[in-house]
């Protein structure tokens, strides 16, 4: 919608195309997809089992995770324009 709307591709584009794609097992085309879906799912999941089992450095861990997302979401977007 975001394409149709403003002409450009949105950060999150490919996410949900990603996520089926896994979902079916193909895991190289999920990345292909979009980039950045291992480190988010990876960071959703660490976020889902802290709120269960505190862990001791949790709040490092998740924030490596989401600068690393954050930079492989941006990078990603950039590409796109090159």
């Amino acid at each position: 919608m975001n394409k149709k709307l403003f002409g450009v591709d949105c950060p999150g584009c490919g996410i949900q195309r990603s996520l089926s794609l896994i979902f079916q097992g193909d895991f190289v085309g999920a990345f292909q997809m979009y980039p950045a879906i291992y480190a988010l799912l990876l960071l959703f999941g660490f976020i889902g089992v802290n709120y269960f089992y505190k862990i001791k450095y949790a709040a490092i861990i998740i924030t490596v995770l989401s600068i690393t997302s954050v930079v492989l979401i941006l990078t990603n977007y950039i590409y796109k324009f090159i």
